[in-house]
């Protein structure tokens, strides 16, 4: 059997990316293991067992427990399995599915290995992932439908959404999506819904140079008015403002 592709990140750190076993007799003491399944009916993000126990897993990410809490002020306190968010998600694929060749896919799979770090410490420490192992409040069915949620809102931030669209596209009713999205990521689906096309908005300002009202409208702002009111209270500058500072910086 194939085994998983080895990247040596660093003195400190170990990546595996794709299917089959690990081998690593070298691997260093005392780590924190991380495993991202991109292959089950969910993604899910693992924390926790041996390397031997990562066969099964997508990516894992093998990182001493002393860099751990050098470079993001902790070490994750339990093992676990949890839903994957969209984000997570999108990075994870990025490493699987490397279109690169040789050194070239190596190098970037380093490179974005690192990236999937940063990015899963900063989600552990939000505690707002939901429990994919029963561990959890919700049933495993209801955290599933929930993340599933929160995954076509982070993804599909740019269409019409609806509550009932949302709940249908889920397998909830509509007062359980609301409750439930409420507990697991506290915030109302509206509110996620608003802060993800705002955060859209943002970066098409600086990447591009999209007028500011067609910006506005592709992120889901029928008029340019509406859309700078909630721009400014959420960044606290207009947009014309923020592209100025930033086009100057």
């Amino acid at each position: 059997m194939t085994s998983k592709q080895r990247i040596d990140v660093s003195p400190e750190m170990l990546s595996f990316v794709g299917p089959g076993p690990i081998v690593c007799d070298d691997a260093p003491a005392d780590t924190v293991n991380l495993r991202f399944d991109l292959d089950a009916g969910a993604p899910t993000l693992g924390l926790g067992g041996t390397l031997a126990d990562a066969t099964d897993a997508t990516i894992v990410l093998a990182v001493k427990a002393d860099a751990c809490r050098r470079i993001f002020g902790f070490v994750p306190a339990s093992p676990g399995c949890w839903h994957l968010p969209a984000d997570l998600a999108h990075l994870a694929v990025a490493i699987r599915d490397c279109p690169l060749p040789g050194p070239a896919c190596a190098t970037l799979r380093l490179a974005k290995s690192i990236e999937l770090l940063c990015a899963t410490f900063e989600t552990l420490a939000r505690e707002t992932l939901i429990s994919a192992d029963r561990a959890g409040a919700l049933s495993e069915r209801d955290a599933a439908r929930l993340a599933a949620a929160r995954r076509l809102v982070d993804e599909r931030w740019q269409e019409k959404l609806t509550l009932d669209g949302i709940a249908r596209a889920c397998g909830l009713n509509r007062a359980k999506l609301t409750r439930g999205f409420r507990q697991a990521f506290g915030s109302t689906v509206a509110d996620a819904i608003a802060q993800r096309r705002l955060q859209g908005a943002h970066s098409l300002l600086l990447a591009t140079d999209l007028p500011v009202s067609s910006i506005g409208y592709q992120c889901g702002y029928s008029n340019n008015a509406s859309f700078t009111r909630a721009f400014s209270r959420r960044y606290g500058v207009a947009p014309t403002r923020l592209r100025a500072g930033g086009a100057a910086a």
